[in-house]
This record gives C-alpha cells, structure tokens and sequence, in this order.
C-alpha cells in the first residue's frame, strides 16, 4: 500500500468552480460528493456536472472517487450507473451496513467500491464489509456515527475507529479517519490527525482546502523517521551479513519485523515525492 492517502478532500459534484480548483490542490484523494454535499434539488444536475468534469481531466495522479447517494434513495441507482461511466477510480457507498450492501452496488457498477462506516451496524459488521472482494477501502463517517450513538465527543468513538481498522488491516483495505468540523482551528486538526496517524489510518477526510497542509505534513513520514528507516535497514544488512539476526540502533533492537515497518516507510516517502511531482 504505497499510493499515499494523507489527504481525501470533499469536493460537491454541483459546483464546477470548486471541481476545477480541485485540479490544483496538493491532495492525494479527491472525494467527488454526490450526497451530503449537494442539495436534493441539485442531485440531477450534479451527477451531469460531475461526469463532466471528470471527462475534461486534469487531475493527474490523485485518486478520483465519487460518493453516490444511498442505494435506498431516490438518486442511488442512477449515482452509480452514472459513475460506472464517469472518468474515477472508485464509488463511495454511503452508510453501508454489510456485505449485502456492497452486493448491491457491485451489481450497478465495475468500479471498485469503497465503504462509508458510519453506523453502528457497518462497524459491527465492519469484517464482514472488508472481506468482500469488491472493497478497497474504508472512509470513516464520524459524524453520522456520532449521531447514532448519540455521543458528544471522539473518545467515544475510538472502539469503532479501531474495529474498522482491524478489519482494514486484516483484509488489506485503505483506511481513511473521518472529518475535522472546526475547518479554522489548525490547532485542534493537528491533534486529531496525529492520533488518526497514531491509531494508524492511512490519511484524513477533509471538508476545506486550507486543511490540506496539516493532514499531509501528518500522515507523511517525517525526516526523523525516513532517517531511522534508513540506518535500520543498513544496519540489519551489515548484521545478516556477519551471521546475526537481529542488530541495535539507537540503542533498540532491530529484528526483521522493524525492517518491513522501516522499507514500508521508505516506499511511502518515495510515493509521496513521486505524487508530488506530477
């Protein structure tokens, strides 16, 4: 999983100026919204205005996905054939409950599928969800789960970012942390985003361009840790090559579970820089 996603930014599929400043923002994923971001009386229209974007280009190498609307609204249906035709990479089901779900919507399109967990039921069946063959990755909708469990804070929620997480994990899926509300406060973002790094997302839903910097300064490796990598992978060579197993840096053992973390680290600044030149 090298392809970086610190960043995955809403953008509503019914506003061509907001679809075409996308083009020059240094995200790594772009969430085309056909759903929450667009109002009921725009949802036609929008998903024309979308697919035509889209087919102008211009995107580069950022990963393009649209969120549909539910399959069990009036627009889903035709969200999702609409996308299967649209120029991205993958569809974001809203709301998903279970596998049936995702059954559903890979009847509608080929594209891969990607799951908003935002209920206390997906999280609940969150393995289930990241075992279907059709699911890439997980976009964890905080906000709606909030509301289910009629909670006020995060901390309430760390059980279900970490069920959804083990699942991802144990199935190879992207995992992506839900949005920061205060799109002012740097500060409050900026803890956030290091405990969805600690917790070990993969990268941030954003809801504003000025939150960009912060999620990919904090889902990026650092120097510190690009530099570690560096001499605990020379290091581990220099002690496989005198008969050892393990080695020592920093005055810490290195065995070949930390060389996996550390090559991991290595490819993810190497995408990144790559990205970033495109």
């Amino acid at each position: 999983m090298t392809r970086p996603y610190r960043s995955a930014l809403y953008i509503p599929g019914s506003r061509p100026r907001a679809l075409d400043k996308a083009r020059g923002l240094p995200v790594d994923v772009i969430l085309f919204d056909l759903e929450d971001a667009v109002t009921p009386d725009e949802k036609i229209t929008a998903r024309a205005t979308l697919a035509e974007e889209l087919g102008k280009g211009g995107y580069g190498a950022r990963l393009k996905v649209v969120r549909i609307n539910g399959l069990d609204t009036e627009w889903g249906e035709d969200d999702a054939k609409a996308a299967d035709a649209m120029d991205c990479d993958a569809v974001l089901l809203p709301k998903v409950n279970s596998a049936a779900d995702v059954d559903a919507l890979a009847a509608l399109t080929g594209k891969p599928v990607w799951a908003m967990m935002e209920t206390p039921l997906g999280i609940l069946n969150a393995l289930e969800i990241a075992a279907h063959p059709k699911i890439e990755g997980f976009v964890m909708g905080t906000n709606d789960l909030a509301k289910d469990l009629n909670t006020r804070t995060r901390d309430a929620m760390v059980t279900s970012l970490q069920m959804c997480l083990l699942a991802a994990r144990a199935h190879g899926v992207v995992a992506i942390d839900g949005v920061f509300n205060a799109f002012k406060d740097e500060d409050g973002l900026k803890v956030e985003c290091e405990q969805g790094r600690d917790f070990g997302f993969d990268g941030k839903t954003l809801i504003h361009p000025a939150q960009v910097a912060v999620a990919n300064a904090a889902f990026a490796p650092t120097e510190a840790e690009i530099d570690l990598a560096t001499r605990q992978i020379a290091a581990f060579a220099e002690a496989e090559a005198g008969g050892q197993g393990v080695a020592v840096v920093d005055g810490k053992i290195v065995e070949n579970l930390h060389i996996v973390t550390a090559r991991a680290t290595l490819a993810k600044a190497e995408a990144i820089a790559k990205l970033e030149t495109e």
